[in-house]
C-alpha cells in the first residue's frame, strides 16, 4: 500500500506545472549543423533553375547568343554532330584514352602505394622521389614525352597514366601506413599469419582512403585528356573543342564542354557505386 501511494504522489508530482520563478531546462540537439541529410529533388531542381535561368537572358538578348548560346541551341548542335558523326567519333577516342590511361595510372599507383606502405626501405627512398615528381605540371612535360616516344596515342595516354599515379600513390600509401593498429594486433593475436593480415586487414582497411585517390585521379585525368587532346591529336573531345573554337561554333564548343561534365559525373558515380559494392560495412 505504501509503495502504491508512493508511486502515485510521485506521478502526480512529475506532472504538476512548473511553479512561478522555476526555470525549465530545454535541451537542444546542438549537432544538428552536422546533419547531412538532404531530399533527392534538390539537385535535378537547382540544375533546372538554372538553365531555365540561362533560357531566358539569352532569349531575351541580355547576353549574345555568339558569346553564349542558349540550352535549346547547346542540344540542337549536339543533335545535328551526332547526325553527322562527329561526336560519337570524338567521344569514343577520348573514351579510349582515358580508360587505358586511368586504368594504367591507377593500378601502378595502388601496386607503388602498398610497397611504400610495407617496406621501409622502399619507403625512404621511394616518397622523397615521388615528392619531388608530383609538383611538376604534367603538361609541361607532353612535349618531352612526344619526342621520347613520339605523337601517337601513347603519348596522350602515358600522359593521362603521370596524371592519375601520384594522387593514388599517396592515398594508398597513407592508408596502409596508417591502418588502425589494433586491427592488426586483435589479427596476430588470433593467430593469422602476415599474408592474411595483409590480405584481409590491412588492405580492406585501406580501401575507403585509396578509393579518394582513385576519386581525385578521374577528375585529374579529364583535365589531362582535354589538353593533350589540344596539343596533339585529331580526334577527341579536346580536339573538337579546340577545332570548333576556332571556327567560333560556341554552340559546338559547349557540347563538348557538357560531354566533360557527364564523362566525370558518370565516372565519379561508377566509383562510388563500386565501392558500395566492396565496402557494404561503410554504407552502414
Amino acid at each position: 500500500m505504501n509503495d502504491t501511494a508512493g508511486s502515485t504522489q510521485s506521478a502526480a508530482s512529475a506532472q504538476a506545472p512548473v511553479a512561478a520563478g522555476e526555470r525549465r531546462t530545454v535541451i537542444t540537439n546542438r549537432m544538428r549543423f552536422l546533419d547531412k541529410t538532404a531530399p533527392r529533388w534538390i539537385a535535378p531542381v537547382g540544375i533546372l533553375i538554372i538553365l531555365i535561368v540561362w533560357q531566358v537572358v539569352t532569349g531575351l538578348n541580355w547576353v549574345s547568343q555568339a558569346d553564349l548560346p542558349s540550352p535549346v541551341a547547346i542540344v540542337k548542335a549536339g543533335i545535328q554532330m551526332i547526325q553527322n558523326g562527329t561526336l560519337w567519333l570524338n567521344v569514343g577516342a577520348s573514351l579510349a584514352r582515358i580508360a587505358i590511361g586511368y586504368l594504367l595510372g591507377a593500378g601502378s599507383g595502388i601496386i607503388i602505394g602498398i610497397i611504400l606502405g610495407f617496406s621501409r626501405i622502399s619507403e625512404r627512398v621511394g616518397i622523397p622521389i615521388a615528392n619531388a615528381l608530383y609538383p611538376i605540371p604534367k603538361l609541361a612535360i607532353i612535349p618531352l614525352i612526344i619526342l621520347w616516344i613520339g605523337a601517337g596515342e601513347s603519348s596522350k595516354i602515358l600522359v593521362i597514366a603521370a596524371e592519375v599515379l601520384f594522387p593514388v600513390v599517396f592515398n594508398t600509401y597513407s592508408a596502409v601506413r596508417n591502418t588502425d593498429p589494433s586491427l592488426i594486433r586483435a589479427a596476430v593475436g588470433f593467430g593469422a599469419p602476415r599474408r592474411t593480415v595483409i590480405t584481409r586487414v590491412i588492405i580492406p582497411a585501406s580501401l575507403p582512403t585509396i578509393f579518394a585517390g582513385l576519386r581525385i585521379g578521374a577528375g585529374l585525368s579529364l583535365l589531362v585528356l582535354v589538353a593533350a587532346e589540344m596539343i596533339g591529336a585529331q580526334h577527341g573531345i579536346g580536339a573538337m573543342i579546340l577545332q570548333y573554337s576556332s571556327l567560333m561554333m560556341t554552340a559546338n564548343v559547349l557540347v563538348g564542354v557538357v560531354l566533360l561534365s557527364i564523362l566525370g559525373l558518370l565516372i565519379s558515380r561508377g566509383l562510388a557505386q563500386l565501392e558500395r559494392w566492396l565496402l557494404p560495412w561503410k554504407s552502414q
